[in-house]
């Protein structure tokens, strides 16, 4: 099998395996159901994915790495300092509002999986990955303390992503971008 073909597919698993469990959850969705809207055999999934576990470790470590490649592509040519933290609370504004937005993905597989450990060890990793970025736009606002900056615009984040799931006509995201700006004063 060709490398191109070998990737297309694999990435075409993790891509339908990603849909799948954010709209219905990881124990909903079947590996079963994940071959045939991929239209991949299950001997395939288990050729990239030696079991369902390591499929959703591997979804859920490709989705960070999505989104957090997205917020810093988007975010690098906002000004330095507090104007790029609300060009990136802009983004999240808008994903919130996004029709189907169904909270976030990593919030939602530790929940889902009872906090595996690998899980967990993931979802620890996409929090950390937030807080440097944070970190790195606090510091070139001259943010006196940027790390603890960092972790409270953390929480805004999160918790605006839980409400903006829960009812989404509040306007949470709204909310949690006037909190950071006046938080940045």
């Amino acid at each position: 099998m060709a490398p191109t073909t070998t990737t297309a597919t694999r990435d075409r698993i993790l891509g339908v395996a990603a849909e799948l469990f954010y709209d219905r959850g990881v124990h909903a969705v079947g590996v079963n159901e994940i071959a045939a809207t991929a239209h991949a055999s299950k001997l395939s999934i288990y050729r990239y994915f030696p079991s369902k576990e390591i499929l959703v470790e591997s979804m859920l470590q490709a989705h960070s790495d999505k989104i957090h490649g997205w917020l810093r592509r988007e975010t690098d040519n906002a000004p330095a300092g507090s104007e790029r933290v609300m060009a990136l609370f802009d983004l999240l504004v808008n994903w919130f509002a996004e029709p189907g937005y169904n909270g976030c993905a990593v919030v939602n597989t530790v929940t889902d999986t009872r906090a595996d450990p690998a899980i967990a060890a993931i979802a620890r990793r996409h929090l950390g990955r937030y807080l440097d970025l944070l970190g790195e736009m606090l510091t070139h606002a001259n943010v006196a303390d940027p790390d603890r900056t960092a972790r409270q615009l953390l929480l805004l984040i999160e918790g605006a992503s839980v409400v903006a799931c829960i009812d989404p006509n509040a306007t949470a995201g709204t909310d949690a971008r006037q909190a950071a700006q006046q938080l940045l004063g």
